[in-house]
């Protein structure tokens, strides 16, 4: 399930702009900040309760660590030059 469809209700979607309020809001409020779902949820604004921002970044340390893990294969990103892959000129 894609973060995008955490919720219930008219909470289901999140915006980009929602996603990036969300992300500067858990920079603000911190694991031990109190109450830190609801002031996350209010600065997100819109229709997103505290139970829809917690269960969003559920998601997001589960992708977190399906990434970590190597659930997810590196891009193979082809350079200016032609080549394939990353070098290392060091």
């Amino acid at each position: 399930m894609s973060s995008s469809q955490v919720g219930q209700g008219s909470s289901v979607t999140w915006t980009l702009q929602q996603n990036k309020a969300f992300e500067r809001a858990l920079a603000v409020y911190d694991k031990d900040a109190p109450d830190r779902w609801s002031n996350v949820a209010r600065a997100i604004g819109g229709n997103k309760t505290a139970e829809d921002v917690k269960q969003h970044y559920e998601v997001l340390l589960h992708d977190i660590k399906f990434i970590e893990s190597g659930g997810v294969p590196f891009p193979n990103y082809t350079t200016r030059n032609g080549g394939r892959g990353r070098t290392n000129n060091k």
